[in-house]
């Protein structure tokens, strides 16, 4: 049969199931005003017999249809299958039974019948949910188990009569049928009830459509039993029509569950346990008011004996809530102290460990270290915020394998750790902040990436620095930020450092409206081109027009710029400065390319050359006047991020030098698989190769090789005649530095510019110094 064909007969069934039921419904109520007798009988065999029937046997075929959809792999749809079959075989005994013989026996095929169904539905039941409910707590079975005594008690007592009426005589196989319909139909409730119990699972919408119909059709159990027992029960009246709908609801239920043959997510999943803790509530108020019922008023001993089960697993419930309830207390306290990402100790509990040792009658010495990454930013900014949770766990184990065991290591936020040591003086402090520093030094590796890093450390000292924690963390504070300026990577606080703490303090703030303000300037030194002796190129060079201490060189405010986070702020004005200048030389005239610093903090930003293009084009300045110097720390860190970030420099047009080159440490191999258009080797070189072969070598070599990649080489720091010729004895291109000019003004440069010779006058040619 084809899909469609398929699904059309499926609903179609599905609407016949709905229609048979409502006809019967009806059929049971017109039948009951009809009072002719002729009339009465021919209606009774068209309800009772044909729609009865159809009643029971369409919802089994609608279950078996089902059950060819998903064959085994849902044991929950067989079982609710046979179960639906063998009550439709049942009632189909009892029909035929009836149309034979006037009476028919008890108990019967028809009982057993019956009797297997809630069996059955209660194997279907458990096979539904066998899945969900592994490796459920013991507070969540006790859950069920309250509830289902609770449900249990309460139909206890409703069944009562039947119960009594049941067991009066002698006991035989007749009595035991008829008691086991009773107690099967309080086990089916009962179970229903543990499972909404559950706080595990939550039953979904389908859900919903068996725990109605197994509800339904035990609700008419109970009902026709006590009918039966004070002797009520009429034989085609609308309680008739309650099995079959509780049939429908469970054969919608099969259905439904097979169209998914893998169990939906919303099928069963996480309660937020309303539900449960209602349904085990209900339960244990009920236990307790049968019980106090039962001192007042004869109660069934069965309803008595369950109520007293139900409480004493609602006390077994309570107390395992209280010891649950007391752990989580503990755990809560302890996740409040720990670091959530490194698992050491956070600020709360270096706080709390620390007032109780520094309270100690002994007051012993202490020492507290605050420790902080260097350029932790930069890795966040490069590598993404995963690495740099990576590098922090790893810095963690690391400081924890060289404390002693009485030491406290906590994170306080961010790239900062800090360290209690406890009986130390000032020497073994500083002391361990060498070994942590050295330790720190040892490169990371995150998957294929290898890390240096490095640490800045203050030290601050109990009782001399202070006698509470948060004292001694502020000096430590202060110690760390002078360690940043320092050699050696750490500082022990001394009282001279708290005004060089509010004069740091002070100087960023300053910065900032400097930033606003237009006090940052930029000077411009030349580089002359050692071949033609022409001056075609500048680098642009940041100065502090400082209110009160005048003219501030680089050295003076980089650092602080870097620590504080202002350097991408510099850098863009720093850029606009030098194009806006670009484009007033060119409109005077003058070709000059300007060369502009970018530290490595304000490359990892991927916006940049989407901003570098558009200030070019807001000033209407060609790509190629501008050059932008970067070092080998922006290499060092991700070889990938770079080469898409300078890749997209360079598809706007603008240039890339490598400044400092020959002081880093990284791996030639970048100058191969890099954008790279220029080296400007390091001053360092310079000085030394006029008076030992060596560096002389070294700088030949240097040259031979970038010229060998098609990359240009610039020499700065070029301080002396003897420097500048033999750079351009040996073929260097450019050469800048205080011999031929340090840097000025714009103005001051341009007048610079026309008061020089032309370079066909002068005498500091390379062919002059090499004829």
């Amino acid at each position: 049969m084809r899909l469609s064909a398929r699904v059309t007969f499926r609903v179609g069934l599905l609407w016949a199931m709905g229609l048979i039921v409502t006809a019967y419904a009806g059929g049971l109520a017109l039948r009951g005003q009809i009072t002719n007798p002729v009339e009465h009988h021919w209606m009774s065999v068209a309800v009772d017999d044909w729609l009865g029937l159809l009643t029971d046997w369409l919802p089994a075929v609608v279950c078996w249809l089902a059950v060819s959809r998903v064959r085994l792999r849902r044991p929950e749809v067989l079982l609710a299958s046979v179960a639906v079959t063998s009550y439709a075989l049942g009632d189909t005994y009892w029909t035929v039974a009836l149309a034979v013989n006037a009476a028919v026996p008890f108990p019967s095929l028809g009982d057993v019948a019956y009797l297997a169904f809630i069996v059955l539905m209660m194997a279907a039941l458990f096979a539904a949910v066998r899945r969900h409910v592994q490796g459920l707590a013991a507070a969540v079975w006790l859950d069920g188990v309250v509830g289902s005594l609770g449900a249990a008690t309460l139909l206890a007592i409703l069944l009562s009569p039947v119960l009594a009426s049941a067991t009066a005589g002698h006991w035989s196989l007749a009595t035991v049928v008829a008691v086991a319909y009773p107690m099967l139909d309080m086990a089916l409730v009962a179970t229903v009830a543990g499972i909404a119990a559950l706080r595990g699972v939550r039953v979904g919408e389908r859900w919903s459509l068996l725990i109605v119909g197994l509800l339904v059709y035990a609700a008419a159990d109970v009902a026709y039993a006590l009918q039966v027992t004070e002797g009520t029960y009429v034989v085609g009246s609308l309680l008739d029509a309650t099995w079959p709908m509780g049939l429908a609801l469970v054969a919608l239920w099969v259905d439904r569950t097979a169209q998914r043959d893998r169990p939906a997510a919303h099928e069963l999943h996480p309660a937020t346990g309303a539900t449960a803790l209602a349904v085990s509530s209900v339960a244990t108020l009920v236990g307790l008011a049968v019980l106090l019922l039962g001192t007042r008023v004869p109660l069934p001993p069965l309803a008595v004996i369950l109520a007293g089960v139900t409480l004493l697993a609602a006390a077994a419930r309570a107390q395992l809530a209280y010891r649950l309830l007391a752990r989580m207390a503990d755990l809560r306290r302890l996740v409040a102290a720990t670091d959530e990402l490194t698992g050491l100790p956070n600020r709360r509990a270096l706080y709390a460990e620390g007032r109780t040792r520094l309270l100690e009658p002994r007051r012993r010495r202490q020492a507290l270290l605050m420790l902080d990454l260097n350029k932790f930013k930069e890795v966040n900014d490069s590598l993404g915020h995963q690495a740099g949770d990576q590098l922090l766990i790893l810095v963690g184990t690391r400081l924890r394998q060289q404390l002693r065991a009485g030491d406290v290591l906590a994170r306080l936020g961010g790239d900062e750790f800090a360290v209690l040591l406890d009986d130390v003086g000032p020497g073994e402090a500083v002391d361990l902040a060498v070994k942590l520093h050295t330790a720190l030094n040892e490169p990371f590796d995150l998957d294929d990436i290898t890390l240096h890093t490095s640490v800045s450390i203050g030290i601050s000292q109990f009782p001399d620095d202070g006698t509470e924690l948060g004292t001694l963390l502020r000096k430590a504070d202060i110690a760390m930020y002078k360690a940043k300026t320092s050699a050696e990577g750490h500082h022990v606080y001394s009282v001279d450092d708290d005004a060089n703490d509010i004069n740091r303090l002070q100087t960023v703030q300053q910065l900032r409206a400097a930033l606003e303000n237009g006090e940052l300037i930029v000077h411009y030194q030349p580089k002359i081109d050692l071949a033609t002796d022409e001056i075609r190129s500048v680098e642009a060079l940041v100065r502090w027009n400082h209110s009160t201490r005048g003219l501030l060189q680089p050295g003076a405010f980089l650092n602080l710029v870097e620590e504080s986070g202002l350097m991408p702020a510099l850098t863009r004005v720093v850029l606009a400065t030098a194009l806006d200048q670009v484009a007033e030389w060119q409109s005077q005239g003058r070709e000059l390319t300007v060369a502009v610093n970018l530290s490595a903090s304000a490359l990892v930003d991927s916006d940049l050359p989407r901003q570098v293009a558009s200030m070019l084009a807001a000033r209407g300045v060609p790509p190629g006047s501008l050059q932008l110097e970067i070092t080998e720390d922006f290499f060092m860190a991700d070889r990938d991020r770079a080469r898409s970030i300078l890749n997209r420099i360079r598809h706007h047009g603008v240039s890339i030098s490598v400044d400092d080159f020959g002081t880093g440490y990284s791996s030639l191999s970048y100058l191969r698989d890099l954008p790279i258009d220029e080296l400007k080797l390091d001053r360092s070189f310079i000085s030394p190769m006029t008076r030992d072969e060596r560096t002389a070598a070294l700088v030949a070599a240097t040259i031979a090789m970038a010229h060998s990649l098609g990359l240009s080489m610039v020499a700065e720091g070029v301080e002396t005649y003897a420097a500048y010729h033999e750079l351009a004895r040996l073929g260097c291109d450019q050469a800048q530095g205080s011999f031929i000019s340090g840097p000025l003004p714009a103005e001051e440069l341009g007048r610079w510019l026309s008061s020089r010779p032309e370079p066909a006058r002068t005498t500091v040619t390379r062919a002059a110094l090499q004829g």
